[in-house]
């Protein structure tokens, strides 16, 4: 674990080349930032169906497809359930299921309204009918996170496959962070379920007394980054701390991440102390952690062939500082940190590699956009 200050590289060169395109060159590879789409209203997940297609989230409840044109469908997918945009709340991530191209499900998660307020929930359904008329169909929610609260902030939430099917639902404490440790609470952990919804019997907390079952870890502040660690299959997040503290961690089933007890962060405005500090016995210790925060969001570690230099390592996306995070990796320690694109394209709120090897970014603004790094060779 190693802080921000002694990792950050040089800042990356932005260079402009030519009216169509621009060149960023960094330390290891140089690229171009291409639009693929823009007219998105706060984008906040995306996903690639199998023949190359997009699937993106907005904020305020519609879910988008993408052409490999980069051509916005006429209408937003049908049969989705009223979703509010409340807070930081609202249609949040997408992901297809690992069996996608034989059973069409695709799983969507989201603030979810009921008896006490809000709360993260997903729901699936199978997608059908033409790009211009598409649908999901036999829609129903397979989780809804209790008690639900009337605040607007911390909701999350990221959804990951692991190799054997079980699905992982990120959330946040929703803004109440003693509600962090208390494990007959669902907020500010992370879950794990069956792809219908069922507990699986192995989950750490299954059959402890005061315990939800559907926990997988604790002390989860605000998760809105998750990948698995395309080597070990393990799953790998990053959460905003309060000011200063946001972190990567490694989740393990079973173990607390600490908040409020430890963290790097401090209180708004008085920077004061939060909790009893940076450590205690049982807690678990960050891979990396930021100060000042980033406000991260948005994770994927590269595999792909385009950016050779690149392959294993780890990008996060940043809101406030409005970049991209590289990570270099050597088993799970940082051994360096570069940061890209600094106030260039917009919040960053979601990175992926497509199935063609390019890194994609989803924009975050009122008049959002998808946007692809290729290389500049």
């Amino acid at each position: 674990m190693i802080g921000r200050a002694s990792l950050v590289g040089t800042a990356a060169l932005f260079v402009a080349a030519a009216a169509a395109a621009q060149v960023v060159k960094t330390e290891e590879e140089s690229f171009r930032v291409v639009t693929v789409t823009e007219r998105l209203e706060h984008p906040w997940g995306l996903a690639f169906l199998p023949d190359g297609r997009m699937l993106v989230t907005e904020r305020a409840g519609r879910l988008r497809i993408v052409g490999r044109d980069g051509k916005l469908a006429p209408q937003p997918v049908g049969g989705l359930p009223k979703i509010e945009e409340y807070g930081q709340g609202g249609l949040l991530d997408v992901a297809l299921h690992p069996r996608f191209a034989e059973n069409g499900l695709v799983y969507l998660s989201f603030a979810d309204r009921g008896d006490g307020g809000y709360g993260t929930a997903v729901l699936r359904g199978r997608l059908a009918g033409p790009i211009e008329n598409a649908r999901l169909e036999n829609v129903e929610v397979i989780y809804r996170q209790m008690p639900k609260s009337r605040g607007g902030r911390h909701f999350g939430s990221r959804l990951v496959f692991d190799r054997a099917g079980f699905l992982y639902i990120t959330q946040g404490d929703r803004g109440e962070q003693e509600r962090a440790q208390k494990l007959d609470d669902l907020a500010a952990k992370v879950v794990r379920l069956h792809d219908d919804g069922r507990i699986p019997q192995d989950n750490p907390f299954a059959g402890k007394a005061g315990a939800r079952p559907e926990i997988f870890t604790v002390g989860n502040r605000n998760v809105q980054g998750a990948a698995l660690h395309p080597a070990t299959g393990e799953l790998w997040s990053h959460e905003h701390g309060p000011q200063g503290g946001d972190e990567v961690n490694v989740l393990r089933a079973g173990a607390n991440y600490g908040w409020p007890v430890i963290t790097y962060g401090a209180n708004y405005g008085t920077g004061t102390k939060i909790g009893e500090g940076r450590s205690k016995p049982g807690l678990a210790q960050p891979v990396h952690y930021w100060v000042p925060s980033i406000a991260p969001s948005g994770m994927a570690f590269y595999t792909g062939d385009r950016f050779p230099r690149w392959k294993g390592d780890l990008f996060v996306g940043a809101l406030r500082d409005q970049l991209l995070v590289r990570l270099k990796l050597d088993g799970e320690k940082v051994v360096k940190e570069e940061r890209m694109l600094q106030g260039t394209v917009g919040r960053i709120r979601d990175v992926r590699q497509g199935p063609d090897g390019f890194l994609y970014l989803l924009v975050d603004s009122s008049s959002g956009a998808i946007v692809r790094l290729e290389p500049a060779r």
